[in-house]
């Protein structure tokens, strides 16, 4: 049986006070295999200057300060963090290297340090994500959590308890881990070599009835995505890499049902027809899925754990909103956000008051640009006027804010309202505005959430009124506007979205990934509304 000696240490807990330890443990064979070759022994003594030399790293010198440059590894610390790292899979991490091997030449202490940065990394992976999202987006005022992984990880060691603190800092709903369960199917799935083949041609149409060269592998995909049960229009289909395919090129009814399926689980329109927006989603492979879900678990873990009982989430990315009163999702709804170049921003911002009958004073931005050549004509016809310098439209039924608009706190000019355009709520594709968030049933929703803060009487009266009026709500709600193209469905599913605005590169790449295949949005100018 091999010994560690490690030097007696004190350690300052998070309450103030000092408490002694030992780290002088017995290691076992089977404990020094587990915790990797040459890693385990730690022999001998740590002295604080040859600590310090090795130590490269802030955080882990932070860590050092707080346990007076004491060492703090023994065998079953390094076991933990070692099982705890090899299931890191299930937090969509396996891309990431948190302990890198510290080689035959390395000192006691260079393995020391490496330990305890590892954890910390690893710690803080888990905790509020591994890439910091105000460093990807101008615009990200959500709220991340507020975790001392340095206090965390010098208490989990004192106490023993290191595999308990890492299994705690990762989100622990059961959204969270429906997606994390997704992941890991979605890397078997990868690992059966379902990734293999060409891409099918994005260009031209497919319709009921028509007969392509791309039928058979169209069916294939459908069949490896669990859309299509594998058999053919014969007794023996053929076979193709491992699954059986149309011989025929027509593309039939029994294709179509199964690519009204897949649309609908993408926000596709259901209408049947190969494009190419359905055909670029038809071209994500197993670890196409893998890539956009072990990003969802990254944004997720970038939230507060505890988010407000009653508040409003709109996912950017889906074009969805939900309406949580005290825990409970109560509505749910289509919106429509920015369109690519006018994105809506990743932000945390309250609605503090209902605005019934709004005017709507357009941004020089936009009076600039698609309002730059109009004249009095057509201001007239869209009961336009200018006043103070800008363009403002007036109340009514083709006012672009429509007959509500839900104003939030926030320096962006950035809000929910209803559109003059109900229709384009019908489209698959909703991201369309200059950046607000235009709400399916807007009236409809006021209605709910002015009676819900007791202000329904008042609510009914200025929107009767016709008259622009505001109507303080009692209690703001926080909405957080996120951006989730991999997420769970209101059936409990986890599904797979386009990447509107091509904001899962970064994340990817942070966390290991190539880029792969994705689908994303493309601009699409339908009207100058918000």
């Amino acid at each position: 049986m091999m010994l560690v000696n490690v030097r007696r240490g004190c350690l300052v807990t998070a309450c103030g006070a000092v408490s002694l330890f030992a780290l002088t443990v017995p290691l076992s064979a089977h404990a020094a295999a587990a915790s990797g070759a040459g890693d385990a022994e730690l022999p001998g003594e740590i002295s604080e200057a040859d600590l310090r030399a090795a130590v490269t790293d802030p955080a882990t010198r932070r860590f050092y300060d707080r346990v007076h440059w004491r060492a703090v590894w023994n065998a079953a610390a390094i076991q933990a963090l070692r099982q705890a790292l090899s299931g890191r899979a299930a937090h969509g991490l396996d891309h990431v290297t948190f302990l890198q091997d510290s080689g035959a030449d390395a000192t006691i202490a260079q393995r020391e340090a490496a330990f305890t940065g590892a954890a910390l990394r690893y710690a803080a992976a888990l905790g509020k994500g591994v890439v910091d999202p105000a460093s990807l987006h101008s615009v990200y005022t959500l709220a991340r959590p507020d975790l001392d992984v340095v206090g965390g990880l010098a208490t989990a060691l004192e106490r023993g308890e290191l595999a308990r603190w890492l299994d705690g800092l990762a989100p622990q709903d059961a959204a969270y881990a429906k997606v994390s369960d997704a992941y890991l199917a979605a890397v078997a799935e990868a690992g059966q070599g379902d990734d293999a083949g060409p891409r099918i041609d994005t260009t031209g149409v497919v319709r009921a009835g028509d007969t392509d060269p791309r039928v058979p592998a169209i069916v294939r995909q459908l069949q490896a995505q669990g859309y299509m049960v594998a058999g053919g229009t014969s007794a023996t289909p053929p076979v193709e890499g491992g699954l059986p395919v149309y011989a025929s090129r027509v593309y039939t009814d029994r294709i179509v049902d199964a690519v009204r399926q897949m649309q609908r689980d993408y926000g596709l329109a259901e209408d049947g027809v190969l494009g190419p927006r359905t055909i670029a989603v038809l071209n994500l492979r197993p670890a196409d899925r893998a890539r956009a879900i072990a990003v969802a678990l990254e944004r997720l873990r970038w939230l507060a754990r505890n988010p407000p009982a009653t508040r409003i989430d709109v996912n950017i990315a889906a074009a969805i909103l939900y309406y949580y009163r005290d825990g409970v999702l109560v509505d749910s709804r289509k919106v429509i956000v920015g369109k690519p170049g006018k994105e809506t921003p990743m932000l945390l911002s309250p609605i503090y008051r209902l605005v019934a009958n709004p005017t709507w004073t357009i941004p020089k931005s936009i009076e600039r640009s698609e309002l730059a050549h109009v004249g009095p004509k057509y201001l007239a016809s869209h009961n336009m006027v200018r006043r103070g310098g800008y363009i403002v439209q007036r109340p009514g039924p083709d006012n672009a804010l429509g007959m509500v608009k839900f104003d939030m706190i926030n320096d962006r000019a950035i809000y929910l309202h209803d559109t003059s355009a109900p229709g384009l709520f019908e489209r698959s594709q909703r991201h369309l505005s200059h950046g607000c968030v235009r709400v399916e049933g807007a009236l409809g929703f006021a209605q709910r959430i002015a009676e819900d803060e007791g202000v329904a009487d008042r609510w009914q009266s200025a929107s009767a009124g016709g008259k622009h009026t505001f109507v303080d709500l009692p209690v703001r709600i926080p909405v957080r506007l996120l951006y989730q193209n991999a997420f769970v469905d209101e059936a409990g599913h986890v599904t797979v979205r386009a990447d509107p605005y091509d904001w899962n590169g970064p994340v990817s790449r942070a966390l290991g990934f190539d880029d792969g295949a994705h689908a994303r949005a493309q601009a699409d100018t339908v009207d100058i509304g918000p």
